[in-house]
């Protein structure tokens, strides 16, 4: 049951001339009380421990960390290892004894650690500290050893204590450690995934999609997650550490996973990444530039825990899915567009306007995110009812404090689902961001606000996770919420609104008999161009109506926050019975090239009246202006230890300058991001980069680059390149 091939590795003497052994054999001599002889009754001391930790080796293939830039010892808990022991004489199985103690112990903190002990025995038990000789020659053994799959994950210092007749003595294995991450192959680990393919997608590949843009406009590009690149798993456990969590509860997927919510943001605890939604990044990085989070996570670990500048929503999604995927969490980016942020717990989302049917921006508090992305990972649930385990949401972007810090999750899909919304953790907050109804209130002449419109379908639009083993999209609406309309999930709408701070649910008001929709051809506008919608009006009477619509354009931030009305425009419209007109509205590009925010969001709201019967008419649409992609291409085959040339080609789209163009570029094997500060691009001009690279790794890979200047922000590219064997 237990084999192991001993000749991957040399185990005759492997550490013996390495530093560690030097340490460890000179510790074990000075604790000595008298020299070692030649017979079994004396002192058995250890002369060296390899711990068979090669990257080709069988424990890092068979624990799956292989891909680990680390030269370390990385192991999966619930799987056996192995490992070698050298004495200075040969073990004798009657008279002599050997135990392994493993310590958990915190380095950047004062924590409190963990230490176990690892007995020696004849056979193996599954679920306990165990370890067994699976081969023994001459001085030396080779032992298997079992790790149980509710251990703490962390680095484990490993110090060898062996008895005999004659004493005891200790081999301290530093710096020679241990990591030991959540286990997803492993049945009894919570985080246990039973597909295969799946696993692959969500713990071991270290590129993936996050999806932006609007419901109609969805974007899309390559992240690199970079989770076994140089110095990041360090940087996760130092993470961790951050938490001031007992190392004791770093074994339970729910508590590390609300803690790395809490610790990727750095509003409250010095986390990774501090937030910035505002016009200017100067003193850091913008957060349309980072393309990974290799880099981010990196600087944070050499600074000692300084926050990195700057971050949004899909940033801190893919830290977060870095050090997820990292500590052996299976783990996603997921997008919701249309995305509610509830500020005052009514789990709805509130629009009020005024008697001129504007809208009130100072009392509109509540806002709907163009887009907002978040993390789900996979665990059982031991602390929620049985069916609550599973997917569940772990958003570390700060919006709202949970339990006296800026995190959010693990909430359970399934209970948001169902509007189970008392389950923790934040399933009211996730509840509203993903099928909250959406109401339109007016001001009366005595300052009071009555209900005029609502609607219940224009929150929680194709959310969207890239698929597994393929580059497209998966929409997973219907993990979140049952189909639009029907009687589960409005009663799922019900049972959640019980518990907000409006629980009535407020009807609709009656003769409604017109109807006004925004549509747009296509995939819409690009930035440097007009843009184009139409306004649908579609009259379900049998007489005839009069319409009053005032069109507001407002410049918004992807967030929903509103930034300065563009224009404004009245227009009235004679509706005949069961008539549906379409009106063209358009945006000229001198109407807007002064005044867009990043991401080129831009709000269409129409409200209006009509005449005949007093109905109140609302309705808001999302856009966004597309910006150009890099087109990156390959000059030739790239090979491993070889120069390869990559041509990047990219075009302003704009009639105007752009100034300080920067270029980040990242992949294929590099552990840093490449920096190249380009200076002014000129209107519309087309320019070309030849860079130059030498792949380490074969196999299929990614290259990724973003341009960043103040003028133009969201632009990126990839190319998928095989890099052959040399």
């Amino acid at each position: 049951m237990y084999r192991y091939n001993f000749r991957d590795e040399n185990t005759r003497r492997p550490a013996a001339t390495s530093a560690a052994t030097s340490t460890a054999t000179s510790a074990a001599t000075s604790t000595a009380t008298s020299e070692a002889n030649s017979g079994s009754d004396s002192l058995l001391k250890v002369q060296s421990v390899n711990l068979l930790k090669s990257k080709g080796g069988q424990n890092r293939r068979e624990h799956h960390t292989d891909a680990f830039f680390s030269d370390n010892l990385i192991i999966r808990r619930g799987q056996t290892f192995y490992m070698a022991i050298e004495f200075s004489r040969p073990f004798n199985p009657k008279s002599d004894k050997l135990a392994l103690q493993l310590m958990l112990e915190p380095i950047f903190s004062r924590n409190i650690g963990i230490n176990i002990s690892v007995p020696l025995v004849n056979s193996l038990e599954d679920g306990v500290w165990q370890m067994k000789i699976v081969e023994q020659k001459d001085n030396q053994i080779h032992v298997a050893v079992n790790t149980l799959a509710t251990a703490s994950i962390g680095r484990y210092k490993v110090t060898v204590e062996s008895f005999s007749p004659k004493g005891k003595l200790q081999f301290p294995c530093t710096p020679d450690d241990i990591y030991m991450l959540f286990n997803p192959w492993c049945k009894g680990d919570p985080v246990y995934l039973v597909n295969e393919a799946e696993r692959q997608e969500y713990v071991l590949n270290s590129m993936g999609r996050i999806y932006y843009g609007t419901e109609k406009q969805i974007g899309e590009r390559t992240w690199n997650f970079a989770q076994f690149e140089k110095d990041v798993l360090e940087a996760c456990l130092f993470l961790l550490e951050k938490g001031q969590v007992a190392m004791a509860e770093w074994r339970d997927p729910v508590i590390v996973s609300r803690m790395v919510s809490a610790l990727v943001n750095s509003n409250d605890d010095s986390g990774v990444l501090m937030g910035n939604w505002k016009e200017s990044h100067a003193g850091g990085t913008a957060p349309t530039a980072w393309s990974g989070s290799g880099d981010i996570l990196r600087q944070y670990y050499k600074s000692s825990g300084k926050p990195v500048k700057f971050a949004q929503c899909w940033v801190y999604a893919g830290v977060t899915n870095t050090v997820l995927r990292c500590l052996g969490i299976p783990t996603r980016c997921v997008t919701n567009f249309n995305s509610a942020h509830d500020t005052d717990h009514s789990l709805t989302t509130d629009i009020y306007i005024d008697e001129k049917m504007e809208v009130i921006k100072d009392k509109t508090s509540d806002s709907v995110w163009n887009f907002h992305v978040w993390n789900e990972s996979w665990m059982t649930r031991p602390d929620l009812p049985a069916g609550y385990g599973g997917w569940q949401v772990v958003d570390a972007t700060p919006q709202e404090p949970s339990q006296g810090s800026y995190r959010c999750g693990p909430t359970s899909v399934a209970a948001v689902r169902n509007g189970q919304v008392e389950l923790k953790f934040d399933t009211p907050f996730v509840f509203a961001e993903v099928n909250s109804d959406k109401i339109y209130w007016q001001r009366k002449s005595d300052g009071s606000f009555s209900q005029v419109g609502m609607e219940k379908n224009t929150i929680g639009l194709n959310i969207s996770t890239k698929a597994v083993g393929s580059e497209s999209r998966v929409d997973i609406t219907d993990n979140y919420k049952f189909r639009e309309g029907s009687a589960e999930e409005r009663a799922a709408v019900e049972r959640a609104s019980r518990f907000g701070s409006k629980p009535t649910l407020y009807p609709s008001s009656s003769g409604n008999d017109v109807s006004v929709e925004i549509t747009m051809d296509g995939s819409g506008p690009r930035i440097g161009g007009d843009a184009r919608l139409a306004i649908v009006l579609k009259n379900k009477s049998s007489s005839q109506r009069t319409v009053s619509l005032l069109c507001e354009v407002i410049v918004r931030y992807y967030t929903g926050e509103l930034k300065a009305t563009l224009k404004k425009e009245n227009i009235s419209v004679n509706l005949g019975a069961q008539e549906t007109k379409t009106i063209p509205w358009s945006l000229q590009y001198k109407e807007y090239m002064n005044h867009l925010v990043e991401q080129g969001a831009l709000l269409l709201v129409v409200t209006g009246q009509v005449k005949e019967t007093q109905q109140i008419l609302a309705t808001q649409f999302n856009f966004r202006l597309r910006t150009p992609d890099l087109i990156i291409t390959p000059q030739g085959q790239a090979v491993v230890g070889r120069e390869l040339i990559v041509k990047i080609m990219f075009q302003n789209p704009l009639s105007e300058v752009l100034r300080n163009v920067t270029f980040r570029i990242e992949g294929l094997g590099m552990q840093s991001v490449r920096k190249i500060a380009y200076g002014d691009v000129d209107k519309l001009e087309t320019i070309t980069l030849m860079e130059k690279f030498i792949p380490t790794v074969a196999g299929p890979q990614k290259l990724l680059a973003s341009l960043d200047c103040p003028q133009l922000t969201q632009v990126h590219g990839f190319a998928d390149i095989v890099v052959r064997p040399n």
